[in-house]
């Protein structure tokens, strides 16, 4: 997708709406991952961390360690001053290289405790660019997957369902084309594998216009929370055995591969200098790389890459999308 010359560029005024929407929607999530923790006896509770970057901006890390329903979780919001864009926000637009930037986002990832509580991550972005003897550009970015171990059905369908109900209002393309950008972005190559069951994924987003653009961020933010609490909530206490818990800190290890070797959000933030600790918060505590066992081939394990790990859609379980 290419960024279309609008000329709606946002005041310093939407600027600072956007701020606040983030600010308030990370202090939103904070409070519901903590009652979850207190409805399981759990004292783990979120720290803020606020920090600042000698370029200009900063943010507020908000992390939650070692509890008994998650056991790392980061929601971290940013506002930083850009001096030099990055290849990894301008391989796509060579226009802008070399650019300033403001860049405001939130970024949530949530390792659970238990192997049959999926991960998962949500972000939300906006970037405003300007170079010299050209108008500013801007562009928004976001969107939310899962990455199960033993996944239900009934959850992948509802995940899905609820992306696709926030999706509507904004057209009958919006969810198939930021559905299938998620499976394609989300895709571990040398592993030839889909990271999770996928969810919603967009970026370079403008041509809708500034308000247009925020209200969809704002459903991607709230509709995350919605449709991930449930989930949390249903399968929290399910029992586990030392068997799942392995196999659940194996599958974590290709939560890292993605994270380190593709995702252009992790690319992004080190390759601007930015602060290390909040661009790394997304790896799991513990996490295990053991030798590849084989599963027997009717097991949850196998019937986890076989079935579940496979662009699908979930509206329809029954119909297969095209594969790679």
């Amino acid at each position: 997708m290419t960024i279309n010359n609008v000329r709606d560029n946002p005041t310093q005024n939407d600027i600072e709406r956007i701020r606040s929407f983030l600010l308030d929607l990370q202090a939103r999530i904070c409070v519901s991952l903590e009652v979850e923790e207190q409805k399981n006896g759990g004292t783990a509770r979120f720290i803020a961390d606020d920090w600042q970057r000698p370029e200009g901006g900063g943010g507020r890390s908000c992390v939650i360690q070692n509890g008994n329903v998650i056991e790392k979780g980061g929601v971290m919001f940013s506002h930083i001053d850009v001096k030099h864009l990055p290849a990894s926000a301008t391989a796509r637009h060579p226009q802008i290289e070399g650019a300033t930037a403001q860049a405001l986002g939130l970024s949530i990832v949530i390792h659970p405790k238990n192997p049959h509580v999926p991960t998962t991550h949500a972000n939300i972005r906006l970037f405003v660019a300007q170079k010299e003897g050209m108008e500013a550009v801007w562009w928004m970015g976001g969107g939310f997957d899962l990455t199960p171990y033993y996944p239900v059905e009934e959850d992948c369908v509802a995940w899905h369902e609820a992306a696709f109900d926030l999706c509507k209002p904004f057209g009958e393309s919006v969810y198939p084309d930021y559905k299938k950008w998620c499976d394609d972005y989300f895709y571990i190559k040398h592993r030839d594998e889909q990271r999770g069951i996928g969810g919603l994924f967009y970026d370079d987003l403008n041509a809708w216009g500034f308000a247009r653009c925020f209200e969809f961020m704002q459903s991607v933010g709230n509709g995350f929370l919605a449709a991930y609490e449930p989930i949390v909530q249903k399968r929290k206490n399910t029992p586990y055995t030392e068997d799942q818990r392995e196999f659940q800190l194996y599958r974590r290890g290709r939560y890292v591969e993605y994270n380190l070797v593709y995702d252009r959000g992790t690319l992004f933030g080190l390759q601007t200098g930015g602060r290390i600790e909040s661009i790394l918060v997304s790896l799991p505590n513990l996490v295990s790389w053991h030798y590849r066992p084989e599963w027997a081939e009717d097991s949850a394990e196998s019937r986890l890459t076989s079935y579940f790990l496979k662009p699908r859609n979930w509206l329809s379980t029954n119909k297969d999308l095209e594969q790679k």
